[in-house]
């Protein structure tokens, strides 16, 4: 073991079949340091949710992600992970921070075809770390008829953000259909360090939200003939890493901030928020991750960070559609005593989705938010990793969504 991880971070791991949707149950999870990867650390399996147990693993002092040094902040493990029926899975670069909680999802491929060539999934290095591009200065708002008319009438929130694992014209990259949150939590955990102050953190993850929804309002890609809305490169867009581990600290703000964006007075677009570190590349009228996480240590908010950096006149604005869910959140939480039609939908996917998760209890479909709805709901957050309050916020209301729609395309 490095004699540098004195420290102790967490990691849980989440294993799915292909569809991200099914879990898997009585898989074999084995970690190794990536520096002696055949000798094993720790063996779990996992749960009827397709959990394992949260478990400690060593990590550098917390120090190193607080300030730019030539120690790395973070330690790296693998995961190997076998199921009967399924081909056997390597995740390779796993990184690991002090104090934080790290959260690993795994889609198994199942073993039909005897023809699987097998393939490690290597996660490159963080982009604070590791030297990746500097980002090509754009105008932060797109003039309407610079590359094509503009499609959308008003900000959408898509279901779906389609990666192009690569640059624009690299034509051999793999497009990648990735949900709009899992996108922006996989980003921001490659940009950001999760151990930062949290207004740090969520003026970092609206500017990500902001730059994105941009590409998604201004079709940009769409516009010069291309079939995706991003890329993962840093000199384009952001970086993003297929099978990257993400951060609660990171989960948690993107969830509270699910349909915001940056707004200047009188434009309609989201501002295309553009960044760099402020230490290897320096960046003037754009936001500076170090910089700006020097503001959080100040205690500023995260407006007053991003008012710092774009503008007394930028404002958090937010989304009103999302598209792709299938019904609308009602507007205000779920919570015991509500009832009516908002509850009886909830009521309906929980026990839809509970025959795929069985630890969540069916529950009685009567419209009546009771005790027995807030348990269910709990015992749901607690399967998805989320804080178990018991009551239907929107990022609960999303995710219940989101899997409602995945166990019935699977279950047909």
């Amino acid at each position: 073991m490095d004699s540098n991880n004195i420290d102790t971070g967490m990691l849980r791991i989440n294993v799915t079949g292909e569809s991200g949707v099914v879990p898997i149950e009585n898989a074999t999870i084995e970690i190794a340091n990536t520096g002696t990867p055949n000798t094993v650390l720790e063996t779990l399996e996992t749960d009827e949710s397709g959990n394992s147990e949260t478990i400690d693993l060593a990590a550098p002092p917390i120090e190193y992600s607080m300030e730019p040094t030539d120690n790395q902040p973070y330690s790296e493990y693998n995961i190997r992970i076998t199921a009967p029926g399924y081909y056997e899975q390597l995740i390779t670069g796993v990184q690991i921070f002090s104090t934080q909680t790290g959260v690993q999802n795994i889609k198994l491929i199942p073993d039909v075809t005897q023809q699987y060539i097998y393939n490690p999934t290597v996660i490159g290095g963080h982009t604070l770390w590791e030297y990746y591009p500097p980002k090509i200065a754009e105008a932060e708002i797109k003039p309407i008829n610079e590359s094509g008319e503009i499609v959308l009438r008003s900000v959408v929130v898509p279901e779906t953000i389609v990666v192009h694992n690569g640059t624009p014209s690299d034509s051999t990259a793999t497009d990648y259909y990735v949900p709009y949150l899992d996108y922006i939590k996989n980003v921001a955990s490659c940009e950001i360090y999760s151990t930062w102050p949290e207004s740090t953190i969520q003026a970092n993850v609206l500017a990500i939200m902001s730059f994105t929804l941009n590409r998604v309002y201004t079709e940009w890609y769409r516009n010069k003939g291309y079939n995706f809305t991003i890329t993962s490169s840093t000199a384009f867009d952001h970086k993003w890493i297929y099978g990257k581990t993400t951060y609660e600290s990171i989960e948690r703000v993107v969830d509270s901030l699910y349909n915001n964006f940056i707004s200047r007075p009188n434009i309609k677009q989201p501002i295309l928020t553009q960044y760099c570190d402020g230490k290897r590349v320096s960046c003037p009228n754009w936001m500076t991750q170090w910089g700006s996480k020097a503001l959080g240590d100040d205690g500023f908010s995260a407006i007053e960070i991003l008012r710092y950096y774009y503008g007394d006149n930028v404002y958090i604005n937010s989304a009103e559609i999302i598209s792709g869910i299938p019904a609308s959140y009602p507007g205000y939480d779920l919570t015991i005593g509500s009832s009516g039609e908002a509850v009886l939908q909830i009521q309906e996917q929980l026990n839809r989705i509970a025959q795929v998760y069985s630890a969540i209890p069916t529950i009685a479909v009567d419209g009546i938010y009771g005790q027995g709805t807030a348990n269910a709901v709990k015992v749901f957050q607690r399967v998805f990793n989320m804080p178990q309050s018991g009551i239907v916020d929107y990022p609960t209301w999303y995710k219940i969504s989101q899997i409602y729609v995945g166990v019935t395309k699977i279950g047909g």
